[in-house]
């Protein structure tokens, strides 16, 4: 029981800045840590609650996913992020159509 609480301290010290993003059915943590060498690097950690077992006796499990960005690849990652943002953003503008009624138009705004 010691060694486990000694093991979870260590691995809470690395930990330099954290932020939590809770997205529905799913909880996001940003963390930017420091290894061994005290070089700092980011952690994204998605983590996604799944239900098992029967609706008598259901079983909660956390699924989670972890990804790993390094210094060296910082600028890089940021780039391909902020690029596919404005990607997404710039598909979900919404197109405006107008007909032309003579005199009158009318403009209709679309949602998808």
């Amino acid at each position: 029981m010691e060694e486990s609480k000694k093991a979870l301290e260590g691995k809470e010290k690395d930990i330099l800045f954290s932020r939590t993003i809770k997205a529905g059915q799913r909880i996001y943590y940003v963390d930017v840590k420091q290894n061994r060498k005290e070089e700092m690097y980011l952690s994204i950690t998605e983590s996604k609650k799944v239900l098992s077992g029967s609706q008598e006796s259901p079983q909660v499990n956390y699924e989670k996913h972890k990804i790993f960005i390094y210094q060296e690849d910082f600028q890089k990652f940021r780039d391909s992020l902020q690029e596919a943002m404005k990607y997404i953003e710039g598909m979900q503008e919404k197109p405006e159509t107008s007909f032309d009624m003579g005199e009158d138009e009318i403009k209709i705004d679309l949602e998808f």
